[in-house]
C-alpha cells in the first residue's frame, strides 16, 4: 500500500497563529518552518493514535482483488473514486458495478473489486480525517500537536534527537486505536 496526500490540511491559518502564540513569535520570518513542524506533528499524531487528525484528500494504491481491502488512513468520511491501474496502458475509472465500497461506523474504509478487467492494482481516492479544520480538532489532539511542534522548534539544534515530551503522548493516549493483528 502506498498513500499520497492529494490535498493536505490547511495549517497556515489558525494552527500557525496558535503555535506562534505558544512560542511567543511575532515575526512571519519562520512561518514556513513552523508550518512544516505542525505538519510533522500531525503525522506523529496519526502514527501514535492511528487517526488522521485533520481532513485531507488522500489516495492509496492497492492490489486489485475480490477480497475487501482496508484503507490505511482513518477515519474515512468519503470514498471519491476507484480506478484501475493496468500493467501497461492508461489508468481507467471503474464503473460503479465493478467495485463495492464500505465505510464502517468506526471510520474504516474498505474496497473490493468485482470486475477487475486489466487492472493489476487500484488507486482509491478518499477523504479522511477526524476534524474538518483546526478549530474543530478535539482539545487533547490539538494541544498535543501544538506541544510537539513547539518541542521540535525548541530542540531543532539538539544533536541527540530528544524524545517528545511525555505530556504529548498523555494528551493523545485517550485517542489511540490499537488493532489486534
Amino acid at each position: 500500500m502506498r498513500r499520497t496526500i492529494i490535498a493536505p490540511a490547511d495549517l497556515a491559518g489558525t494552527a500557525l497563529d496558535e503555535l506562534k502564540d505558544w512560542l511567543a513569535i511575532r515575526s512571519d520570518a519562520e512561518d514556513t518552518q513552523l508550518s512544516a513542524l505542525l505538519g510533522a506533528a500531525c503525522e506523529a499524531c496519526e502514527g501514535f493514535t492511528g487517526i488522521m487528525p485533520l481532513a485531507q484528500q488522500c489516495e492509496e494504491i492497492h492490489p486489485a482483488r475480490r477480497e475487501w481491502t482496508r484503507l490505511a488512513a482513518r477515519p474515512v468520511s468519503a470514498i471519491l473514486s476507484v480506478e484501475g491501474i493496468p500493467a501497461e496502458g492508461a489508468i481507467f475509472p471503474f464503473v460503479p458495478e465493478a467495485y463495492e465500497i464500505d465505510i464502517d461506523p468506526d471510520g474504516a474504509g474498505t474496497v473490493r473489486i468485482l470486475q477487475q478487467g486489466a487492472a493489476g492494482r487500484i488507486r482509491v481516492r478518499f477523504l479522511a480525517g477526524l476534524a474538518p479544520d483546526w478549530p474543530a480538532l478535539p482539545e487533547g489532539l490539538r494541544h498535543g500537536v501544538l506541544r510537539l511542534a513547539a518541542h521540535l522548534h525548541r530542540t531543532r539544534d539538539a544533536a541527540d534527537g530528544t524524545a517528545p515530551p511525555a505530556a504529548v503522548t498523555a494528551l493523545w493516549r485517550p485517542w489511540r486505536r490499537v488493532q489486534v493483528a
